[in-house]
């Protein structure tokens, strides 16, 4: 809904919305006493205001990037996202272990607070008038619900493998004896940042499905090889390869629906990938979890990669391309 709402609207202000319902929900987080059903409804406020204020910004940014390097442009702002990821549980463990929860708090409503001026100063481009445009975009009429399907499995697919990474590597890590798992996710962070930054607009020359497919056979074996792991290097390697694999895609992958939808649909084109990632990511934590309960950390990793390929083996057999859209 929101995803549509930015097209029609605009994105500035839809953002600076979600930023101020952030705002206007985590003090709440104050009144947690226990595990109840405070912090569970809490949580899920706060992802409505996350999805509503990352859908609108991602769509402003993109705005303000060149169009025929629109992949470069979508890799550079996720670099924010990586740094945040990186950067976010280490700062928070410290201001935990300092000042308490109270504190995490009040930092995190500053970050929010700050967010807010940065986007109230950011330069909106005018934009057409495209509240009727939808329905008659030659774009989004001529989609299929088999190519919108092939996108979710895609991208739920690379939504639960992230996830088996975020959620299970510290588990693994010392389940086989690796008392720190930091170095993985530095060079994993580290790799991904540098890809993005140097060669994330690939799809920009070469195509999108071009790219996409090699990002994924990269990502796969990172998966394979942390299924092998018996040092703290190949750990490192592994690290290195799935930051290189993860910084390819997501540019890449983005910008495919975009194209796909149509560069009018922008913002539905963003809250779709968003939306079915974090589906990936959700269902994706319970159905590993199940895996490598039953089989093992080696197993799941193995088998997570094997599910990546076999997805996007479908998707490049089956997806249109955007290219041979544009000409038809």
């Amino acid at each position: 809904y929101f995803g549509r709402l930015v097209d029609v609207k605009g994105r500035k202000n839809i953002s600076l919305f979600g930023i101020a319902f952030l705002i206007l929900i985590l003090p709440f987080f104050h009144l947690i006493k226990d595990a109840g059903s405070l912090p569970i409804i809490l949580r899920a406020l706060t992802g409505v205001g996350w999805g509503i204020s990352m859908t609108a910004t991602l769509t402003m940014c993109s705005d303000l990037a060149p169009v025929e390097r629109l992949a470069r442009s979508m890799g550079i702002i996720g670099v924010a996202g990586l740094i945040s990821v990186a950067l976010g549980p280490m700062v928070a463990e410290e201001v935990i272990n300092r000042f308490g929860y109270s504190a995490l708090f009040n930092t995190s409503l500053c970050f929010l607070f700050a967010s807010f001026l940065c986007v109230l100063l950011t330069r909106e481009v005018v934009r057409p008038d495209n509240s009727q445009h939808f329905l008659k975009s030659k774009s989004f009429l001529n989609i299929s619900i088999i190519t919108i399907l092939l996108i979710s499995i895609l991208t739920i697919a690379q939504g639960a493998t992230r996830g088996a990474v975020v959620y299970f590597i510290a588990l693994f890590g010392k389940s086989i004896s690796f008392d720190r798992v930091w170095p993985f996710f530095l060079c994993f962070s580290g790799a991904a940042v540098l890809t993005r930054l140097g060669i994330g607009g690939l799809s920009d020359k070469y195509g999108r499905k071009q790219v996409i497919f090699p990002a994924v056979c990269i990502i796969s074996l990172n998966f394979l090889l942390i299924s092998q792991v018996k040092s703290l290097w190949m750990f490192i390697i592994a690290g290195i390869i799935g930051g290189f694999g993860q910084g390819l895609i997501f540019p890449a992958l983005t910008t495919y629906i975009i194209d796909i939808l149509g560069r009018e649909n922008k913002g539905l084109a963003i809250s779709l990938y968003l939306a079915f990632f974090d589906i990936g990511m959700g269902t994706g934590s319970v159905f590993f979890g199940w895996i490598s309960d039953l089989y093992g950390y080696r197993k799941m990793y193995l088998f997570a990669g094997i599910v990546f390929f076999l997805a996007t083996l479908i998707f490049t057999w089956k997806a249109p391309s955007p290219a041979l859209k544009r000409q038809n």
